[in-house]
């Protein structure tokens, strides 16, 4: 019977997603400095580690090395963003610790008998240490393969033009310096770059084509950053750059091309992409109580768990992300055009969304799509 409680509770806790957010959010306030690696990123290795652990623990032996790749991952990535080693294993650490904890706290809810409770905790805390091993090991491998000696000085460089960092000298050292050692001057303009990459071999091939640009790239507050005169031909990943900017303009330039590659990237958008290409996702994206607010208002009659009323809503984006045409809208949703009529009319009724045989107005239009955006994304069901 016993074994039986301790089973069920492993799995629960292998598919409880809840128990992942926790462990995350225990991860990332241990360790602001772990915090710089993506926020999805960070979920799904926490979440592959759970699994993996659970199914290690439920095995007959011990975890073998292939149970700990996204452990090594995890490590690599962390070396790619420029996550000191020490924060990333108190972000293990902090997450380790919230683990045992509900693991007490559910084996006790659970009649565990003490004995069988430390017997299980003492097998978590062995898998617990091979998974910081192997967490450093992925991070020290990432590190001799980035050249850090000299990505140390990019890092330097780029967190005082980007972020004004080290503009006293108060850490003792001249980053304005290294402008000619790296080939930018104070008198030229630059693209400002900024990717999501994080895989080390992603974030070496970027790293490697701007050097071949005459550029300078590194992570700068968890987001692959750089300068560049020149952009290369082509980039791995998702990658937002502004036009070219004098130096004095970098920082605000970063601040810029970090908000457009947020709103991308909740776009679902891949590739390269100008700043200007995605300016108005970039500005609306800035207010998002703004779009709360249109959303309650506009479309207050529309019921998120109504698989109807999404199918209302989603017709109108398309409706107006095709200029109002009905022919390209039913064509892009294949639906017969009749189709596309029908749930226009019944939006139109239910929320007043636009008028037969009348055209929104520019500002009207960007209103709508707005609040259809914003509803859109809120109403998705969620796996």
């Amino acid at each position: 019977m016993t074994a039986n409680v301790l089973t069920t509770l492993v799995h629960a806790l292998a598919t409880d997603t809840r128990l992942v957010d926790d462990v995350v959010a225990s991860a990332r306030a241990q360790s602001p400095e772990s915090a710089r690696l993506p926020p999805a990123a960070s979920r799904r290795h926490v979440a592959a580690l759970i699994t993996a652990g659970c199914a290690a623990f439920l095995g007959a032996g011990e975890a073998g090395d292939e149970d700990f790749a996204d452990a090594v991952r995890f490590g690599a990535e962390g070396a790619s963003l420029g996550v000191p080693v020490g924060a990333l294993l108190s972000g293990v650490h902090g997450g380790r610790s919230r683990i045992l904890e509900i693991a007490i706290a559910r084996g006790r809810a659970a009649g565990l008998p003490d004995d069988v409770l430390l017997q299980g905790l003492l097998r978590l805390d062995r898998y617990g240490n091979a998974l910081e091993r192997h967490v450093l090991a992925g991070y020290r491998t990432a590190e001799r393969q980035l050249d850090l000696d000299r990505r140390a000085a990019r890092i330097r460089l780029l967190r005082h033009l980007l972020l004004g960092e080290g503009t006293d000298g108060a850490d003792g050292t001249d980053a304005g310096g290294d402008l000619g050692r790296f080939g930018l001057t104070a008198e030229g303009r630059y693209h400002c770059v900024v990717s999501d990459a994080a895989e080390p071999a992603r974030v070496r091939e970027l790293e490697q084509a701007f050097a071949r640009c005459g550029g300078v790239l590194a992570p700068v507050g968890g987001r692959l950053s750089g300068l560049t005169p020149r952009l290369p031909g082509v980039m791995p990943g998702l990658v937002v750059s502004t036009p070219p900017v004098p130096l004095k303009n970098a920082a605000a330039a970063h601040r810029l091309a970090l908000a457009a590659l947020q709103a991308a990237r909740v776009r679902g958008e891949t590739g390269t992409h100008g700043v200007t290409s995605l300016a108005g996702e970039t500005a609306l994206a800035e207010q998002p109580m703004l779009a709360g607010f249109l959303s309650d208002e506009l479309l207050g009659a529309l019921q998120p768990d109504d698989d109807f009323h999404r199918d209302l809503a989603g017709t109108a984006l398309a409706y107006l992300d095709r200029g109002q045409r009905l022919d390209l809208t039913a064509g892009s949703l294949h639906l017969h055009p009749n189709t596309v009529r029908y749930r226009l009319r019944r939006l139109h009724e239910l929320t007043g969304f636009g008028a037969s045989g009348e055209q929104l107005t520019v500002l009207e239009t960007v209103r709508w799509w707005w609040a259809l955006w914003a509803w859109s994304k809120a109403a998705a069901p969620h796996g």
